[in-house]
C-alpha cells in the first residue's frame, strides 16, 4: 500500500471512534519509525557471510537483531 493511501486511512480514521483514533496513532508510528524494514549494510554482509542462503527467514532475522543491536561487533553483548 502506498503511503499516500496510508495517510488517508490515518485521516478517515482520526474522524472515526475512540478506538479508531487509537489504531490511527499507531499506523502513524509505524509510518515514521526510521528503520522501517530495513537492515544496515554491514549486518547485512555479516548475515550474507554467516548464513548459506540469503534472502532467508534465518538470515533476515538475524540481520534486523544484528541492526537493532547496533552493528555485527555489538552482536550478543547486552545494552547497559
Amino acid at each position: 500500500m502506498k503511503k499516500a493511501g496510508v495517510k488517508q486511512i490515518i485521516s478517515e480514521l482520526d474522524k472515526a471512534s475512540k478506538t479508531h483514533k487509537g489504531q490511527a496513532d499507531k499506523l502513524r508510528k509505524m509510518i515514521s519509525s526510521p528503520m522501517k524494514g530495513k537492515i544496515s549494510g554491514p549486518c547485512k554482509t555479516a548475515a550474507k557471510r554467516k548464513f548459506k542462503v540469503w534472502p532467508s527467514a534465518y538470515a533476515s532475522g538475524w540481520g534486523v537483531r544484528c541492526t537493532r543491536a547496533g552493528g555485527p561487533g555489538k552482536m550478543g553483548k547486552k545494552k547497559k
